[in-house]
């Protein structure tokens, strides 16, 4: 009899814990890929940038009005990498607190999901941030990052939190198909499992464990198709199938998003603090039992100007620091550096890149693509700020082994990408089209396929025709220093880590599969390098034949004026 009435008086309480019979509102707040912008304004000039600071203020006047109690705030990942600040408190000042989970606990996120970049950073990085954000209740969630010794989620699967009365579950992912992007040093330890793979499941066992009366999802996965089909992009796939989850929030591919339907709603608030995603869930409930649900879903654009005062004048230190680091004089530039000259041919940014490669690993031949899309690096004194501009990401140098046949291959997927067969100087030779980029913010024109998987190859004399289809593009004559080039030999050709481990997946669809025959340091740090021992980069010397060796698009004639027009239709220059 006693222990009934245990049971009965315990089974009490926990009603008495949930949601009484009325109306509820829940908003939830997410961003994503914020990249590292985290201070309000340019190291250099003072320019206003958009920002956490500026976020800061957006959410805190969607709690004034809603209240804070009724406000769940996550992120969906990619957080540790991209500016000057991220590369500051990961390598340079690695003794003090890291900056991210301080910049996280004062803006109240509830939860976190690892990204693909935050994985990036290394072990060392992603392990102390890791603690850091348990410490301030704000999670870094990735339940299908599993550790290979038994199984277990490597980061935290999911964690539970009360708003509006009601008690809400966040669960979280990362993105599955890491492995094919980052060298396994930097994941060792881990395996990635689809998340298609186990979401459901995740989220039957936590509704039976929690009992939550709200359910979110954040992942650091594209929207895709919602077909399935693509590993790196499963947020469209969750979303139409998933049952039991009333918000998926997403990332990773940078283009901002909102969707709602009867029963959930989906948040992608795009990238680099560019909008804040806004869902909100109208609950009603009646004799215990919920009797209606509604979502809303907008996306809230954000002011660089309108910034957290308050927050900024709680991080000035911070930013003193990295300012103060980053404006370091690192040596001279003897010309100007202009990213977007790459996808027109060669150009001294390129260049440069090829140069770097070549001489630090010895490597034939070297592939590399622009990493900045429209930036500029003006000659004179170069700062370590103008290094992220150059090059904006931490990827190290391998090299690996291709045959002379397989060499052609690759840049025949690469610049298939890139331009398309011509028959006339009218004709649009860049493969561009004429709508928005969101991830770019490029408006009119842009490109149809991702700019930075535009690889050409240093080491080697070679021409693109542009009248000739796929397959019959590319002819390679020799090496840069004369000698003839062979289909059938095996040559050391240097790429990202990126790369070589299948990203962008040039070579899958080359069908290659070439052995990794070195490892190298990452490229930024291997420009400084150079920099420390030469004291400048004269682009004479890092575009000599001898060294890049030279390519072009023929027939000049077709592809100089049709290369031209569309360049201006993208730029506006």
């Amino acid at each position: 009899m006693r222990k009934s009435l245990s049971i009965l008086l315990t089974a009490a309480l926990l009603a008495s814990c949930g949601p009484k019979d009325g109306e509820y509102v829940l908003h939830v707040l997410s961003t994503n890929d914020v990249h590292g912008c985290w201070f309000d304004s340019s190291y250099v000039d003072g320019t206003p940038k958009k920002s956490l600071m500026a976020m800061s203020r957006t959410i805190d006047s969607v709690r004034t009005v809603a209240g804070a109690e009724n406000v769940v705030l996550v992120d969906a990942g990619d957080c540790l990498q991209g500016d000057n600040a991220t590369y500051y408190y990961n390598y340079v000042d690695t003794l003090s607190e890291h900056l991210f989970p301080r910049l996280v606990s004062y803006m109240k996120y509830d939860a976190v999901a690892v990204g693909n970049h935050d994985i990036e950073t290394g072990h060392p990085v992603y392990d102390r941030v890791t603690a850091d954000l348990a410490r301030a209740h704000s999670e870094f969630l990735g339940g299908n990052a599993v550790r290979t010794s038994d199984g277990k989620p490597y980061f935290q699967l999911y964690k539970t939190i009360r708003r509006g009365g009601m008690k809400i579950a966040i669960l979280g992912y990362t993105n599955a198909n890491i492995k094919a992007w980052l060298d396994e040093s930097l994941w060792r330890g881990m395996d990635f499992v689809p998340i298609r793979d186990i979401i459901q499941r995740d989220v039957d066992e936590v509704r039976r464990k929690e009992r939550p009366d709200v359910v979110i999802a954040t992942m650091h996965s594209a929207c895709g198709r919602g077909d399935g089909a693509i590993l790196e992009a499963e947020a469209l796939d969750a979303f139409n199938s998933v049952r039991g989850v009333d918000f998926l929030v997403c990332g990773h591919d940078h283009a901002p998003v909102v969707q709602a339907r009867d029963t959930s709603a989906l948040l992608n608030s795009g990238s680099h603090a560019r909008y804040v995603a806004h869902g909100t869930l109208h609950i009603s409930r009646k004799g215990g039992k919920v009797t209606a649900k509604s979502f809303d879903a907008e996306l809230i654009p954000i002011r660089a100007e309108a910034v957290d005062t308050a927050m900024r004048a709680a991080f000035r230190k911070e930013f003193e620091a990295v300012r103060k680091f980053t404006l370091t004089e690192v040596g001279i530039l003897n010309s100007d550096l202009v990213t977007r000259d790459a996808f027109a041919g060669m150009c001294p940014y390129i260049n440069l890149i090829h140069a770097l490669s070549l001489t630090a690993t010895g490597a034939d031949v070297s592939m590399a693509a622009p990493l900045t899309y429209n930036g500029k690096v003006a000659s004179g004194v170069l700062r370590f700020n103008d290094l992220f501009t150059i090059y904006p990401f931490e990827n190290q140098l391998f090299t690996v082994e291709m045959s002379g046949e397989e060499i052609c291959r690759y840049l025949e997927v690469s610049y298939d990408r890139w331009v398309r067969t011509i028959a006339s100087p009218s004709d649009h030779i860049l493969r561009i089209q004429q709508s928005d980029d969101p991830r770019t913010q490029q408006r009119g024109w842009s490109f149809e396929n991702r700019f930075y998987n535009f690889d050409s190859a240093g080491g080697i004399c070679y021409t693109v025709d542009v009248t000739k289809p796929f397959g019959d593009r590319v002819d390679i004559s020799t090496l840069a220093g004369g000698e003839a080039f062979d289909p059938a030999r095996k040559y050391t050709v240097a790429m990202t880590s990126y790369r070589a481990c299948g990203g962008g997946n040039i070579l899958l669809e080359a069908g290659i599969e070439p052995p990794v025959t070195g490892r190298y340091p990452e490229v930024r740090n291997l420009l400084y390098d150079y920099l420390m021992e030469n004291g400048s980069i004269d682009p004479e010397t890092t575009g000599a034949p001898g060294l890049v060796g030279r390519w072009r698009f023929i027939p000049e004639e077709l592809a100089g004026p049709a290369m031209r027009r569309d360049l201006a239709l993208m730029f506006g220059e």
